[in-house]
């Protein structure tokens, strides 16, 4: 992590607050639970109540080597107030899912569980829910996300009739999962094709100041157009934006940015129990920056587009066996 992400740095950009937007809808309860816990937001079409910040399971939820410790902050996160937990086959080939199923045994139910599957054919994608939902130890969840979606070829292999989307919609249909969405890390505009064309209830993309990938000029309105639940990620672009040098801030300010969208929850890895309780700070004294400070945020991290986009393009939220998953 950057040495700019301290406690007393951390802490002191909370304070610095900034003005109220207007006229934002998708805050009118941002305010619920900040005594008791963490605010909530309306989870889209789900009809679902969901915390505004969302537990990471990925590769910084796997720096933890000890598997008790990883527990433990997991179920510390929970305690918090984090309902949504974010989980998926790629992160360590089911070493994620593992072991969030081992929390999931005892509080399955305090939870919004979402995981997600990169396998892009419908027979691929069947086999592997049914060993994520035997990792998560659980008959279903809340969320199945098509994971990581690229480039149109691969959208075409998705859509085909013996692709991905097909086992999505069966998992639904049979009660697999109760909602379903895609993920996208690198392209803004090929994520808003599918959301377009297909019933998704859900969509994960990388949202932050740089602007990577297009997201939030394509798939960011498509998704509110078609008012689907919308999980922002990337959120400090794999700590590439934090830090004092141009073209970066600090991680607070970055949160805060993702929270201002039309967004329902930021999803973040938090691979120290520090970073866990300064974020659900963040989310509990969370006001929206104004459209001029939004606007100032892009122009100032605009020059860590490129860099972030090269960084993001097969980036693996490993370790897996199977990097041709991402890659493909």
């Amino acid at each position: 992590m950057s040495k700019d992400f301290t406690r007393r740095k951390f802490l002191g950009s909370l304070a610095a607050g900034g003005a109220a937007t207007a006229n934002l809808p998708w805050l009118t309860n941002h305010a619920e639970g900040a005594e008791a816990g963490l605010p909530h937001r309306v989870l889209g079409r789900t009809g679902a109540k969901v915390s505004i910040l969302a537990f990471g399971c990925g590769s910084r939820f796997l720096m933890y080597k000890d598997e008790d410790k990883a527990l433990e902050v997991l179920n510390h996160a929970i305690d918090l107030g984090i309902d949504y937990i974010d989980t998926a086959y790629g992160y360590g080939d089911g070493k994620s899912e593992t072991r969030v199923g081992k929390v999931m045994a005892t509080r399955r139910k305090e939870v919004w569980l979402a995981t997600k599957i990169l396998d892009r054919t419908r027979d691929d994608f069947m086999k592997r829910l049914e060993g994520c939902l035997q990792r998560l130890q659980t008959d279903h969840v809340d969320l199945l996300h098509i994971h990581n979606v690229k480039k149109a070829e691969d959208l075409a292999k998705i859509e085909a009739p013996d692709g991905a989307l097909a086992g999505l919609l069966a998992a639904k249909e049979q009660k697999m999962a109760l909602h379903i969405g895609m993920t996208s890390h690198t392209d803004g505009p090929t994520l808003a094709l599918a959301i377009e064309r297909h019933p998704l209830d859900c969509v994960q993309m990388a949202l932050n100041p740089s602007g990577n990938g297009s997201f939030e000029k394509t798939a960011l309105v498509a998704a509110n157009k078609k008012k689907l639940g919308i999980i922002a990620m990337k959120v400090f672009g794999q700590d590439m934006l934090i830090g004092q040098e141009p073209g970066k801030t600090d991680a607070a300010t970055l949160m805060r940015f993702a929270l201002s969208l039309p967004v329902t929850s930021a999803v973040s890895g938090m691979p120290q129990v520090e970073m866990l309780e300064h974020n659900v700070a963040v989310g509990r004294s969370f006001k929206p920056f104004s459209a001029g400070e939004m606007a100032s945020l892009r122009e100032q991290l605009s020059v860590s587009r490129a860099p972030l986009e090269k960084h993001l393009v097969g980036h693996i939220d490993g370790p897996t066996n199977h990097p041709e998953l991402y890659w493909g």
